[in-house]
This record gives structure tokens, sequence and C-alpha cells, in this order.
């Protein structure tokens, strides 16, 4: 697994009956992995390698191991009667429990507009949540170390706090806890950053 999150965006479902629609589906797609890709702390898998699952049913798990992603983001789409409903979940590729999931309804006037509407929408919302997951990621871990334990716990707060200056001073003092025990304090630097860049 890479240190910072890492997310998959697979190719969502085409609901509309009508298979003349995929490119829509695709290019709802296209706009969230875009949108994604411009968060400095987020790494977003390439369209290539999860567009092989287009079509599959396979595990969020497997997904996950197979792509190296601790997140996987799918959906699908409706369009019909001048209407469309897009529904996404982001899934936590290691325990495969719900992080965030939202359904939109919109009129398909502007294509384009749409599109972009629904994919900013669920950039918004997905940002957080996979922050929120990050922070219960980190905090579940426990070490032996209690040198390492103690310096976590302390930066906790500063990166708690959402101050730029805090957070950079927490930086230190993981740094050490990473010195102590690497296994344990490895992705809180990764949050930090996180918190800057919010």
């Amino acid at each position: 697994m890479p240190d910072k999150p890492s997310v998959a965006v697979l190719p969502f479902s085409n609901l509309s009956g009508d298979p003349e629609q995929d490119y829509f589906a695709d290019g709802m797609v296209d706009g969230i992995i875009t949108g994604l890709a411009r968060i400095k702390w987020l790494l977003v898998i390439a369209r290539n390698s999860t567009f092989t699952y287009k079509g599959r049913a396979v595990d969020v798990k497997q997904i996950g191991r197979e792509l190296g992603v601790r997140y996987v983001l799918e959906g699908s789409v409706r369009r019909a009667c001048g209407h469309v409903r897009v529904s996404g979940q982001m899934i936590d590729a290691s325990t495969g429990a719900h992080v965030w999931a939202e359904r939109y309804d919109r009129s398909s006037d502007d294509f384009f507009g749409l599109q972009d509407a629904i994919a900013m929408s669920g950039i918004g919302a997905i940002a957080p949540s996979l922050r929120r997951a990050e922070i219960e990621r980190v905090k579940r871990r426990r070490s032996d170390n209690l040198d390492a334990y103690d310096l976590v716990l302390r930066a906790q707060l500063d990166v708690d706090s959402g101050m730029p200056e805090r957070v950079r001073r927490a930086l230190v003092l993981l740094e050490r806890a990473i010195e102590l025990d690497p296994a344990y304090a490895q992705g809180m630097p990764s949050l930090a950053v996180i918190m800057c860049y919010s």
C-alpha cells in the first residue's frame, strides 16, 4: 500500500437499459478521476487500470489488493426521460465498509454541465470522508513501543487542531515516532499533510 491515501474509481454501471448510454457513465467516471487527481494528498489510480474491471463483478477487497489501493469508488448511472440519477459509494478496500455514499438526481438538459456538477459534488463529499477514514485507520493501530505511542498521541492533538503551524509541529513528533516504531506511525505524516492541504 502507498504511504498516502489511495483510491481506484471503477467504471460506473449503466442502468439505463441502453448500451448506447455507456459513454455517459464512462464520461462521469473520467470527470471524477480528473477531479480527484487534483487533490495533492490523494493517489488516484489511472483510468486504464480501473477500466479493466468494466462489466466484471469483482470483490472490492480483491480490487484493493490487485491495484494496491485503500479505497474503491463505485457507482451507477441511470438516464431516462430527461433526468439522470447517479449513485456513488466509497468503500474501504481493507474492510469492505462504506466510507461514503450519495445519490444525485438532476435534469440532463446540459450534459457537460451536469457531468461537472455531479463530479464536483461527489469530490467535495468524498475528500472529507477520506480524511475521516484515514484518521480512524491510524487511530485503530497501536504500538508496543510506549514512547512511539506517546509521540503519536501528542502529535494527534496538533493534527486534530487543523492549524497549519500545529500540524507542522506534529510532523516533527511523528518523524521521531517513526524512528522508534516504523510500522506503527508510518501513516501519520501523510495524515498531517492531508490536514495541511485541507
